[in-house]
Parts: structure tokens; C-alpha cells; sequence
């Protein structure tokens, strides 16, 4: 019986550990072709040598388990690397099809403490990096679709956060780039439609090397530790990576342009942001005084954590 994924070339950034190894290995599973990428940087600030052991390491457990996979070693957030990697997956399999992008560093620190380089390196390597590589891979469908005279399978998978939807207040350089992920994806999303691609973002919950501080930090018992009576770890990233997998495949074609929350067997859709008020003013231009007397009530009237009213509905937290 034919996999999902049979045939099919994927990409998939920041696969060496935690989110993009689990989902190399289930496009792998679902009988794609990968291409593991990763830096191999050990610090999860994007910090020290880097290492081609990540990533060779997900490549050697995707062929044992009979799948076919190559390892590229680049930095995504350089222009030119992001450019050999898709070149890679071409050349090496004749194609490219779906691109996961999920590479990523932490510099955390409260917006009045951060530096400039603290806000730079992340930008660079979350937003710059989804950039690059989208980039490429468009350009690629977009030859071949005219070539084809038709539409093309290729579907993008974008990492962004819970850190966009809730806000997270010593994550500024994150979240914000987390909150331009998803303006890319939804533009991309509109740009390449007509040649049959699909642009899709997730915000994932997962237990890995980047967040596992975070998790420690929360109580036992609202998941906070992994378990020790052998269930699977409800943060664990093998709950993300099926729908990393739906998502790349052909039974997407109608998901286009969304946001999904996922984590411990729950997928959540966010929808855009939606008008909670209209004012109109009563005379040509808003004085002052009649947007104080409109707005200043109308805030006044409303609880303060109203702001984040829908993450509290999915039970999001920070981070």
C-alpha cells in the first residue's frame, strides 16, 4: 500500500535534535525522501563549533528503519546555504517538494536588558532563515509549474510560537520573530496558491533542548515533568509530527494560509485577528476628547487579561 508521502522530497531544518527530528523521521516514515539539515551548533543560542554528528545521526536512524535520507550541514540564515540546500534536494533527488522549517536559536532577555546582537541573531536565524530557504523552494515550484503547465505539490511547514499568539516577556527578539513567520507564511500562502503550493504555520508545544527550562519550571501536576510510569510525555515532539506529516501531504491541498496550535494529541486552529469594536467619529476627524470619551470607557469596562483572551481559551502558556 502507498504511503502518503511516496515519492515525495522533503527538507527539514533544525532536524539533528528535539522538533525537527521527529518530524524527519515521520516524513520519512510516511515514505519521503529527506534531506536532514542542521548546523549542528551544540548551545541552543546558536552558541559553539559546529557539527555534522546532529544531523548524519537522523539520517543513519531514518535508513535503518529502511527510509532514504542525506544530511546538509549549512546555516539556513545564510543566503547562499539556504540556496545549496534546496539545490541539494534537487540534485539528489530530482525535485523538491515539501520544506519544514523549523531551525531555530534562544537569546532571551527582558526588551530593556537585550542587545543588539541578542535581537539581530535571532531575527536572523527564525525569520531570515524561514525567508531563505522559502525563497528558493518557491522558485523552484514556480519553474516547475510553468514547465508543467499546471499546479505542483509543494507545501511549506513554518515554526512559529505561542510566544506570538500570548506574548512572552522575555522573549521580545522571539516572539517577534515568531509574529513574522506567520506574516511570511500568510504571504507566501497568497503568492504561491496558483501554482499549487501550500504555506501552513504551527505553533508547537514540545519538550526539547530549547525549552526544556521552561517546562521544568511548571508544577508535576499541569505537565510540567516528563512522566515515569512509561506513558508518552504529553510535551513529547512525536505529538507535533503527525500533523507536520498531514500537512506536507497531497490530503492538505485545501489547508492553506492557516495556524495550528498542536501539542499532547490536541490540534487547535487559530483564527486572524477579528474587529472586537467599530467607532465612528460624529464629526470629519477624531478630536481627542471624542476618543477619550470612547475609548478610555470601553477599555475601562474590560478585564486587562481580555487581551489575551483566545490563547487562554486553547489553555495556551507562554513560551
Amino acid at each position: 500500500m502507498a504511503q502518503p508521502l511516496e515519492g515525495l522530497t522533503a527538507i527539514v531544518t533544525g532536524a539533528g535534535r528535539g522538533l525537527g527530528r521527529a518530524e524527519a523521521l515521520e516524513l520519512a516514515r510516511l515514505g519521503a525522501r529527506v534531506v536532514v539539515n542542521d548546523y549542528g551548533q551544540p548551545g541552543r543560542d546558536g552558541s559553539g563549533e559546529a557539527s555534522a554528528a546532529p544531523a548524519e545521526d537522523v539520517v543513519a536512524e531514518i535508513r535503518a528503519a529502511g527510509g532514504t535520507a542525506v544530511a546538509h550541514l549549512g546555516d539556513v540564515a545564510d543566503h547562499a546555504q539556504a540556496r545549496a540546500l534546496v539545490h541539494l534536494a534537487v540534485e539528489t533527488y530530482g525535485k523538491l517538494d515539501i520544506l519544514v522549517n523549523n531551525a531555530g536559536i534562544l537569546r532571551d532577555r527582558m526588551v530593556f536588558s537585550m542587545t543588539e546582537d541578542e535581537w539581530d541573531s535571532v531575527i536572523r536565524v527564525h525569520l531570515k532563515g524561514h525567508f531563505n530557504t522559502t525563497h528558493f523552494a518557491a522558485a523552484h515550484w514556480r519553474e516547475r509549474s510553468k514547465a508543467a503547465g499546471g499546479p505542483v505539490h509543494g507545501r511549506i511547514v513554518n515554526t512559529s510560537s505561542e510566544a506570538f499568539l500570548a506574548g512572552s516577556a522575555g522573549q521580545p527578539n522571539y516572539a517577534a520573530a515568531k509574529g513574522g513567520i506567520v506574516g511570511l507564511t500568510t504571504s507566501t500562502a497568497l503568492a504561491l496558491g496558483k501554482y499549487g503550493v501550500t504555506a501552513n504555520a504551527i505553533c508547537p508545544r514540545a519538550r526539547t533542548r530549547m525549552t526544556e527550562d521552561v517546562f521544568a519550571a511548571i508544577p508535576a501536576h499541569q505537565g510540567g515533568q516528563e512522566p515515569t510510569d512509561g506513558r508518552l510525555d504529553a510535551l513529547a515532539p512525536e505529538h507535533v509530527a503527525p500533523l507536520v506529516g498531514y500537512l506536507a501531504s497531497p490530503a492538505a491541498a485545501r489547508v492553506n494560509g492557516q495556524l495550528l496550535v498542536v501539542h499532547g494529541g490536541m490540534v487547535a486552529i487559530a483564527e486572524r485577528p477579528r474587529i472586537a469594536a467599530k467607532f465612528d467619529t460624529a464629526k470629519e476627524v477624531f478630536s481627542f476628547d471624542e476618543l477619550d470619551d470612547l475609548l478610555t470607557p470601553y477599555y475601562a469596562q474590560r478585564p486587562a487579561e481580555e487581551t489575551f483572551a483566545a490563547a487562554e481559551v486553547l489553555g495556551l502558556k507562554h513560551g
